[in-house]
């Protein structure tokens, strides 16, 4: 069979990755196109377009990029045409794919969708888009499935893919060479947030002298972009050992999105920090349907990770909540089994094979 994926981001890399390698074990004969990032490209796929091209954020960001977006819908389209998979498989970025399931569900391809967009936290809406278009949705979230009851579409919870990316990876911690207590810097993935918020972690991160603040960086951002940031300051920076980071990790300041997940899963103490522009902050407040921002809390439904949010992301309140985190025992303990009862409600591992599985057999139906 021949399969169309596209992810957005590197998160979406990650999960379509090992999402490609089950399929493989399902079908032996399986070929992949592409858009996503390196990950994808390691397991055989034919990269038409790398996530860092595509990755923009917040509604000021995307209506500034609207033409290489449009461009990029375009190109796509074209590509997929021109391709003839016997399926398209949709991992999140939600703007962008499901332009291109109404796109696909028009000439005939069998949609699937990995990683649901969080239409449940805003664009409801999208829900009828959704119905119309998508053949078979595999939810990663627990409450997911009920959301998506009460519109009358019957979706599966897979569990999430997190936990198979980290029970089948060996971290090293002794990779991150550090004699002092470490606290792990996660400052995002895409540009613009990182320039609001790491020079707010920076201004924390050097009051502590007696402990190791190491920056895991994104691997679509270059050195240089850090290094403008960073200026004299003598901070660590590492590419591609997040994991290894957060293995050995006291504690993190982390900015909002799939990282918060990870980092509880680790189990290391966060402060789930997020900055936008003003702009886009006001209007994603009106919009957005959520009590929190962090999935940690959002899967917990009550608050277990402290979230600074827009102007409470200062360096005075965020040098105050780490201060909790590394000095309060008890705290510590509460997140400790707090992140316990978490793991729970993901489901457990397999994800990613059970995934697989669903879509080969439905396409050996058809």
């Amino acid at each position: 069979m021949k399969y169309y994926i596209i992810a957005g981001e590197a998160s979406g890399d990650l999960h379509a990755s090992n999402l490609m390698k089950e399929i493989k074990k399902q079908d032996v004969e399986a070929e992949f196109r592409c858009w996503g990032g390196d990950l994808m490209q390691a397991e055989g796929a034919t990269l038409v377009k790398h996530y860092r091209e595509l990755a923009f954020m917040g509604f000021v960001e995307v209506l500034a990029n609207i033409s290489t977006i449009m461009r990029n819908l375009k190109l796509c389209k074209k590509d997929i045409s021109a391709y003839q998979p016997d399926a398209l498989i949709l991992v999140d970025y939600p703007g962008f794919n499901l332009r291109i399931a109404s796109f696909a569900k028009k000439i005939g391809l069998k949609v699937f969708y990995y990683i649901s967009p969080q239409i449940w936290a805003w664009k409801q809406s999208r829900v009828k888009q959704i119905k119309a278009n998508v053949d078979r949705m595999f939810v990663i979230l627990p409450f997911e499935k009920e959301f998506y009851n009460k519109f009358n579409y019957e979706v599966e919870f897979v569990g999430h893919p997190l936990l198979d990316a980290i029970a089948g990876l060996k971290t090293h911690s002794e990779n991150i060479n550090s004699s002092k207590p470490t606290i792990a810097l996660l400052p995002g993935s895409r540009k613009q947030e990182i320039m609001r918020i790491l020079p707010i972690m920076l201004q924390v991160a050097q009051k502590y002298t007696d402990y190791t603040c190491i920056i895991a960086a994104a691997p679509s951002i270059p050195q240089e972009f850090y290094a403008d940031i960073i200026k004299e300051q003598n901070i660590e920076i590492i590419y591609n050992q997040t994991y290894d980071l957060l293995s050995k990790a006291h504690a993190a300041l982390v900015t909002s999105g799939t990282a918060t997940l990870e980092t509880a899963l680790f189990e290391v103490p966060e402060v789930v920090c997020y900055k936008g522009g003003n702009l886009s902050y006001r209007i994603a407040k009106k919009l957005i349907k959520v009590k929190y921002i962090s999935l940690v809390n959002l899967i917990m439904d009550r608050e277990i990770v402290k979230e600074l949010i827009q102007g409470d992301m200062n360096a005075e309140k965020l040098h105050d909540e780490l201060n909790k985190l590394l000095h309060n025992g008890p705290l510590r303990q509460e997140m400790a089994e707090n992140y316990s009862l978490l793991k729970q409600k993901l489901g457990g591992i397999g994800a990613s094979a059970k995934t697989a599985l669903l879509i080969t057999q439905d396409l050996k139906k058809a």
